[in-house]
């Protein structure tokens, strides 16, 4: 075979590759716009679903949805969440970042005040089987409840010694610091942000709620 048939074959080849690989892209990009609408719209009834896990005496139904502009200028879909009686017992604010293996995504309660996490809820990761996913247990979870927020979280690998310190999973540090940065990040983009616009809208459900 000549060279100047062996480059002809080359260049054949490419083309397919090159035309193979905008179909499949193609193809990959078409089936996550059909289902994009559906996982946002599974991902907004699990949230609904766990905001009582988040913050004692919750009512679900009760829950108004707004949007607030965060520090970082980009707009997040808050709740305001509220008892059976109508009382306003805390927030839930949702927080995203990066962790080992992907991105994380979490939802944070919070007491009526802002002062206090309530509780931690892992709604989306990928995180090494048997290591660092150990991040959706309860017993991990559970290890947020009840600090301040007027300082940032800290993971420590020994027994905590200050109010704002998290013992690390066995194995999964990075797992256990990327939740908690996500947790600060929320935090600190977020809270000053809700605070203000609950000040403007007052003490009742006056906040425009999305239609559920």
């Amino acid at each position: 075979m000549s060279a100047a048939q062996t480059r002809g074959g080359y260049i054949g080849q490419a083309w397919l590759v090159i035309l193979l690989a905008l179909a499949y892209g193609g193809a990959l990009a078409g089936v996550q716009t059909a289902v994009s609408g559906k996982i946002a719209a599974n991902k907004r009834a699990e949230t609904f679903d766990v905001i009582p896990d988040l913050v004692a005496g919750a009512d679900k139904a009760k829950t108004a949805e707004f949007v607030v502009e965060g520090t970082d200028g980009k707009q997040a879909r808050v709740y305001r969440v509220f008892d059976a009686d109508g009382d306003h017992v805390g927030w839930v604010l949702p927080g995203e970042g990066q962790g080992f293996a992907d991105r994380i995504e979490l939802l944070i309660g919070l007491d009526a005040r802002l002062d206090t996490i309530t509780g931690l809820y892992v709604l989306e990761q990928k995180e090494t089987p048997g290591l660092g996913n150990y991040i959706t247990s309860e017993d991990f979870r559970a290890r947020f409840a009840g600090k301040p927020t007027d300082q940032p979280v800290a993971i420590v690998k020994s027994e905590p010694q200050a109010d704002n310190e998290i013992r690390a999973l066995t194995g999964a540090t990075v797992s256990s610091e990327s939740v908690a940065a996500i947790v600060n990040g929320t935090i600190a983009n977020l809270k000053e942000p809700v605070r203000q616009q609950a000040a403007a809208a007052g003490a009742g459900p006056a906040i425009p709620a999305a239609t559920r």
